[in-house]
């Protein structure tokens, strides 16, 4: 089948790299920078380019752009798609899956909402991977609408991508956790990564430091557009790391050792629960 891929940077370039390592599948695609697109086509990531008028010759088509872009380009092309199954890749689903749904059931194609569980702290298309999704969970948040063998099609070529596990969410349930297992985690490197201690860790540090700070090196363009989509599941997030970070402080400044056993154990005993 053609299958179509709209921005080339790090994971809608791994997603066209997948494919063609993986599949037989032709892939067509798109991306802003034009120097991209050349590259692509000229190693074999792409077979053509994705235009406006070719997109409706393609099966399936995944867009992976920031999700206010993503609702323009769906906005933009709403009556291109024809029959094809667009799936996004964004990192929040309900803004997108909202907007999206309905420009899809007015103009005659499926729409499902995606997240590929997988990166690095690299961006940009000479980045990606085509073994970055080997093992990992691809999220979808199909409405409930959605035809099975429209959801059945996106499920298999992701499978042959190389996917782990199909893991079907509502966009809502998906927010929720998406902002304490990835977002949550993306803040707490930023803010640990800023202690003045932190330039003088050379020689003082080994693999929790560089566990802990990995993310810290984040595309901040994205992430502040993620954070802000998901606000309100973020700041829950927060507001509770807070308090339970000061309930290790107060045991730290009332010298209550057999209070910081306990909270230490408990932690001990949450992590062995969910691995």
């Amino acid at each position: 089948m053609k299958i179509g891929v709209v921005g080339l940077g790090l994971i809608g370039g791994s997603v066209a790299k997948a494919i063609k390592t993986h599949t037989t599948h032709t892939v067509l695609g798109a991306d802003l920078n034009g120097q991209v697109v050349s590259d692509a086509i000229k190693t074999g990531v792409a077979d053509a380019e994705l235009l406006p008028e070719n997109l409706r010759e393609c099966e399936v088509i995944f867009i992976a752009l920031y999700p206010h872009a993503t609702i323009d380009f769906v906005e933009k092309n709403k009556t291109n798609f024809g029959s094809a199954t667009v799936v996004d890749c964004c990192g929040v689903k309900q803004i997108v899956c909202d907007a999206c749904e309905v420009i899809a059931r007015e103009n005659g194609f499926v729409f499902i909402g995606g997240h590929p569980m997988a990166g690095i702290e690299k961006t940009g298309f000479y980045n990606s991977k085509g073994d970055l999704f080997e093992g990992a969970s691809m999220i979808l948040t199909p409405c409930e609408d959605v035809p099975e063998e429209n959801l059945d099609k996106v499920s298999a070529v992701c499978t042959q991508m190389g996917f782990g596990s199909i893991t079907v969410s509502t966009p809502e349930g998906h927010d929720k956790t998406i902002a304490l297992t990835s977002q949550l985690a993306h803040v707490l490197s930023s803010a640990y990564v800023k202690s003045p201690a932190a330039l003088l860790h050379t020689g003082f540090s080994a693999g929790s430091f560089k566990d802990m700070t990995r993310v810290a090196r984040l595309n901040e363009d994205m992430w502040t557009e993620l954070f802000f989509d998901n606000s309100s599941a973020l700041i829950e997030e927060i507001d509770g790391l807070v308090q339970r970070l000061t309930e290790y402080s107060d045991a730290l400044k009332n010298n209550d050792r057999a209070g910081m056993h306990a909270l230490l154990a408990e932690g001990h005993r949450i992590k062995e629960i969910v691995g």
